[in-house]
């Protein structure tokens, strides 16, 4: 990576909540994001997943370390709903439209305020709703709307001031299944035929297998980063980092012995197959 190809840099970002009791929220977190990139943060509920994406969109100030968006340092912003409105769009579980203000209005919201003339935006906001299958639908109030054509608007509306950065933050929590890789699809979409740069935090493996590559945090850390390879290899990291993963990957055959995979205080050949895999697809 170069810096003229870096869109996104923390630097032992740590953030920190409460006074005498306090929980750690991010813990001295360093990665980095490419220009076009479309990835996941994945983790339990706790993990500091969230909290990553409001630093990442400048809605919380970290207590500690950097947060670098092509090269400028957030703390440096002087006002920050500027640049978010310039910068980031933003995707949230509930979609939060308007519910008085039909599809093409709620896209044309985040434009107030922005240049270009009310015409200018809203035939922008037209080939927004095209551009995400919704041009039927620009009259409709989100009350007519289902679950999956209001998350759409939704990314419509993200994608109105033309941001480097769309943060995604569990697109799909509130959609069934059907409509949730609908959303996946279209953002998949976005990223290679816009290449917007897509960030999208998940706590469902399925979500994130739809991106190119998967960071898993947990208690505040990042504790893997991978691309993402087939379902298989997929489902062997998942299993590697499970108790019966863990029990293979440390030779523990006490654990491992009422499962057959060991026996005398040895993995079996189906155990030491097993182990193998998950080690291949680790190293992957």
């Amino acid at each position: 990576m170069t810096s003229q190809t870096l869109l996104v840099e923390t630097h032992e970002l740590t953030k920190v909540y409460g006074n005498g009791n306090e929980v750690v929220a991010l813990d001295h977190v360093n990665f980095s994001v490419e220009r076009g990139e479309y990835l996941a943060v994945m983790g339990p509920s706790g993990s500091g997943k969230s909290t990553l994406l409001n630093m990442l969109g400048a809605l919380d100030r970290p207590s500690s370390g950097h947060v670098l968006m092509d090269g400028q340092d957030l703390a440096t912003v002087k006002d920050l709903d500027r640049f978010r409105a310039r910068t980031v769009g933003f995707i949230f579980q509930l979609h939060n439209l308007l519910p008085t203000l039909s599809a093409l209005e709620n896209v044309t919201v985040p434009m107030q305020g922005q240049p270009g003339s009310g015409r200018e935006h809203r035939e922008w906001a037209e080939h927004l709703l095209e551009l995400v299958g919704l041009a039927e639908r620009a009259d409709h109030l989100p009350g007519q709307l289902s679950g999956g054509q209001r998350q759409r608007v939704a990314v419509a509306r993200a994608l109105a001031n033309k941001p480097v950065l769309i943060l995604a933050d569990e697109p799909t929590g509130s959609l069934d299944t059907q409509a949730g890789d609908e959303v996946m699809a279209l953002l998949t979409d976005l990223n290679a035929s816009q290449g917007t740069t897509i960030i999208v935090v998940t706590h469902d493996r399925h979500v994130a297998r739809s991106t190119r590559r998967i960071l898993s945090m947990r208690d505040g850390r990042i504790v893997d980063d991978h691309r993402v390879a087939d379902a298989a290899t997929e489902d062997l990291r998942s299993l590697a980092r499970s108790p019966l993963g863990q029990s293979l990957l440390n030779g523990d055959t006490k654990e491992l012995a009422s499962l057959g995979l060991a026996q005398d205080g040895r993995l079996t050949a189906e155990g030491e197959a097993l182990r193998e895999l998950l080690d291949r697809a680790i190293t992957h």
